[in-house]
């Protein structure tokens, strides 16, 4: 359970104020001149002894990704920050923007230092309409402070920060989706290399990095780094933000250490699940993207990116999402097929013909409209769109089959026996 006094986000729920008062009430902006001092190395140096790693999705380490921009600066640096949300099951990034929007604008801030980059994007949803207009006031409280713009903080480091409002698709999660999104153009991912750090926005320089990423180094830096690695576990060290959803009592968004066990984040948090933990059926741990695991799993996982891992699983963005034993589970996965059919860029044949294929073939098991060797050969396609694609959302399409295929095949095969024996009934 985390310490009181190793909360990052004192105000995710928006108890108090999301203004410049109150957020340096709550420490943001706190000598951060003095921060801005200690070089980029310095910077860099912090953030991987933290042992950050993205809380995107991914899990790569921060620091290391910060130290791939080149050292000598020939073109512009940018920094972009992905506030593009559009995980379903997730609402993390959306609370900071909404309630500590200067802990983001400070830490894009440092990281620009970090990178060298004098030019920052905030790419956030579309649909993000009351967030976009809350971080647009919060922009012009730190310009309106001198804390960005030129000479930010009194520091002699100029540093403009824009933001870019998208279109509601999400592909441009996908951080060179978002970047072609954000030149203007048709949002589809870029093949790489050319990696960003090398060719990215206008072919300069630059790291793509998520909200909670950027928003944590400035609590990190002030606090140093042994503090943030001394919480959670080796390797997924720090706090994180868990987003509680489904059939649990008390739907929430909540800061706690990597690595608590599933059952205490939902039982202490979430109000347990509705019915009690014996009506549990299973948990998609890391937002829609990341397979299911069952209850048996669930007793005793670790909310980390190896624990979850090792079961065949990932964090992701940590949007848990809780179904009980009402739930169809067929129907609920071939939701999440449907979603990720639509949201295809097209580009890929394994995805474009792939997503469809999957979708229809899922549509079909909801009725039990299909043979037992259906399931096998639905892995199959789930297996061939899984790594063949430009960017992650072919396997994002692929995981959630696979994981239903794994562990609950059996409902599977009993709704297509439950349907053939209706259809005898009716023939007799």
């Amino acid at each position: 359970m985390i310490a009181k006094q190793d909360i990052i986000f004192n105000d995710i729920h928006g108890h108090l104020g999301s203004s410049l008062k109150f957020s340096e009430k709550r420490g943001d902006w706190d000598n951060t001149k003095n921060l801005i001092s200690k070089g980029s190395d310095w910077i860099i140096e912090q953030v991987k002894a933290s042992e950050l790693r993205g809380r995107g999705g991914a899990g790569f380490p921060t620091g290391l990704k910060w130290s791939f921009m080149p050292k000598n600066k020939t073109k512009p640096h940018y920094i972009v920050v992905n506030a593009d949300e559009s995980e379903p099951g997730t609402c993390k990034d959306r609370e900071i923007m909404r309630n500590e929007p200067h802990k983001l604008i400070e830490g894009i801030l440092l990281a620009g230092v970090a990178m060298k980059a004098n030019h920052g994007f905030i790419y956030i949803r579309g649909e993000f309409v009351d967030e976009a207009k809350i971080l647009n006031k919060a922009i012009n409280e730190a310009y309106d402070k001198g804390y960005i713009g030129k000479n930010a903080c009194k520091s002699g480091f100029d540093f403009e920060l824009t933001l870019h409002r998208g279109a509601g698709a999400y592909i441009c999660g996908e951080e060179t989706a978002l970047l072609e999104s954000l030149e203007g153009k048709k949002g589809q991912p870029r093949l790489k290399p050319p990696f960003p750090a090398n060719a990215g926005l206008y072919g300069c320089p630059t790291t793509v990095s998520n909200v909670e990423t950027v928003a944590v180094v400035p609590t990190i830096l002030r606090r140093g780094a042994e503090w943030f690695s001394g919480i959670g576990n080796k390797n997924n060290t720090g706090t994180k933000l868990f987003c509680l959803s489904g059939h649990i009592n008390k739907p929430c968004v909540v800061e706690e250490e990597m690595g608590i066990p599933l059952k205490e984040l939902l039982e202490k948090y979430g109000g347990g699940v509705k019915g009690g933990w014996a009506n549990l059926m299973a948990v998609i741990p890391g937002g829609s993207s990341t397979p299911l695991i069952p209850s048996k799993v669930c007793n005793n996982v670790l909310m980390d990116f190896d624990s979850l891992k090792n079961e065949g699983t990932g964090l992701g963005t940590a949007g848990v999402i809780v179904m009980d034993k009402s739930t169809d589970i067929i129907k609920a996965i071939w939701r999440l097929s449907k979603f990720y059919k639509h949201e295809s860029c097209g580009q890929c044949t394994p995805c474009r013909e792939g997503t469809g294929w999957v979708m229809r073939s899922m549509e079909k098991l909801i009725y039990g409209h299909a043979e037992n060797h259906d399931i096998d050969i639905l892995k199959n396609v789930c297996d061939q769109i899984e790594g063949h694609t430009i960017c992650a959302l072919g396997d994002a399409a692929a995981w959630p089959v696979q994981g239903l295929i794994k562990h609950f095949r059996y409902v599977l095969e009993d709704r297509i026996k439950d349907y053939k024996n209706n259809v005898l009934k009716v023939a007799e």
